[in-house]
């Protein structure tokens, strides 16, 4: 970021120059004031990038670097191969949220420079509007081949390229990529062997904003890239995270996928009454793939399914459970078990605001809802159908939600 400069042509007086002398003072203490000149890119591709990298410290990887992150694209060398600058820099990025909003809100949440996916709380050049659906979450970069670096930084808060040469010489990854232009992509940094702790890209060209999809149904797919070998791995080498529930053991290398729809969020016991057509209705089949980036089919539900919708608004609330195959929600011999149940079934509750515990005995993990209530017109909240993806990585779910453009905020 570079401050506005004061245009000496127009200070004439004294009194002038004092008044100039003390404006450029207020502009210098305030960070709000200052203005951001973008590097314009010709023929951009729209790209978000994820760290999937955990370091949650566990007896079996005290030991191992701590995945925190500098990404470089088409970076400088120097004669030793040392990085010396690049065309774009996502500093400080550090390992993915649990949920992954429609909008950047992490822009200007926090004081920490770290950032849970790029471009995230980046000030860079973003995507456009593409049919109704919100790019501000991904970043403009060039498009054709290009070389992308993902260098080992410390935790710290120095900026990568002030750091000590000796701090910039770790590099995890330097690849080419070849991105078309106008597309939109996901890059994964991924952990492919658990036993090996190989690592590397999963390039997603997505497919969300061509679809002719419907204002009253919400879609969503799903996919598996934990590592090989995670889910076989005893216990004592993953990391205990009582939040994550049935996952953090790891599930199975394939699963089906099967949805049930509550009505009203004010029970939020598993138990609850369904939803007429939505209890353990089957959705999909994942399989592990860490290799291919093949965009997996969406599925859909209804938004206004519920007694209760009025076309404005709901207060539903999903349930995903995953399965082996052969197993189903009323064929479930672990359903009061504990979470460690061999990775034969995993199961996620999707509410208002991701941060309520269900009632004992759920064995579920907590992610958002998937529906979006948010001021709009004069109704507030108004809910709005979404376009998400949930992805399983060894020992945690996650979720990215896609937000169609809605109509500002009457008062």
């Amino acid at each position: 970021m570079k401050k506005e400069r004061l245009n000496n042509r127009m200070i004439k007086t004294g009194f002038e120059q004092l008044t100039w002398l003390f404006a450029a003072c207020l502009l210098l203490l305030n960070p709000g004031c200052v203005k951001v000149e973008y590097s314009k890119i010709d023929d951009p591709a729209y790209l978000r990038v994820f760290n999937n990298l955990n370091y949650v410290q566990t007896l079996g990887s005290k030991d191992n670097k701590v995945p925190f992150f500098c990404m470089l694209i088409n970076p400088v060398l120097d004669g030793n191969g040392m990085p010396t600058s690049a065309e774009i820099v996502g500093d400080f990025l550090d390992q993915r949220d649990a949920y992954a909003p429609p909008y950047p809100s992490h822009i200007g949440t926090s004081t920490s420079l770290n950032n849970p996916e790029y471009p995230g709380k980046e000030n860079v050049l973003v995507g456009p509007i593409l049919n109704g659906f919100d790019l501000s979450s991904w970043a403009q970069v060039p498009s054709g081949k290009i070389r992308i670096m993902f260098a080992y930084r410390p935790k710290n808060t120095v900026p990568f390229f002030q750091l000590e040469n000796q701090l910039k010489k770790d590099i995890l990854i330097d690849t080419v990529l070849n991105l078309t232009s106008k597309e939109v992509y996901t890059l994964h940094v991924l952990q492919k062997d658990f036993v090996t702790k190989r690592t590397g890209l999963l390039l997603r060209e997505e497919i969300f904003q061509k679809l002719p999809l419907s204002d009253s149904l919400t879609y969503v797919n799903f996919y598996n890239m934990s590592a090989k070998g995670y889910w076989e791995a005893d216990k004592s080498l993953k990391a205990e995270d009582y939040l994550m529930a049935s996952f953090q053991g790891g599930m199975k290398d394939e699963m089906n996928v099967f949805l049930s729809l509550y009505e009203d969020q004010s029970n939020l016991s598993a138990r609850a009454a369904t939803i007429p057509g939505f209890k353990g209705k089957y959705l999909a089949n994942v399989k592990l793939n860490t290799t291919t980036s093949d965009v997996t089919p969406y599925v859909s539900f209804p938004i206004w399914s519920g007694k209760t919708a009025n076309g404005i608004t709901t207060n539903m609330w999903q349930r995903f459970d995953f399965f082996v195959p052969g197993m189903d929600i009323t064929n479930n011999p672990f359903y009061e078990a504990s979470t460690d149940n061999g990775g034969n079934w995993v199961s996620v509750n999707c509410l208002q605001n991701g941060k309520v515990r269900m009632t004992s005995n759920d064995n579920a993990a907590i992610l958002p809802n998937l529906l979006v209530n948010i001021h709009s017109g004069v109704n507030n909240p108004k809910t709005f159908a979404t376009v998400n993806t949930v992805e399983v990585v060894n020992g945690r779910v996650y979720l990215t939600t896609i937000q169609r453009k809605y109509a500002p905020p009457i008062y």
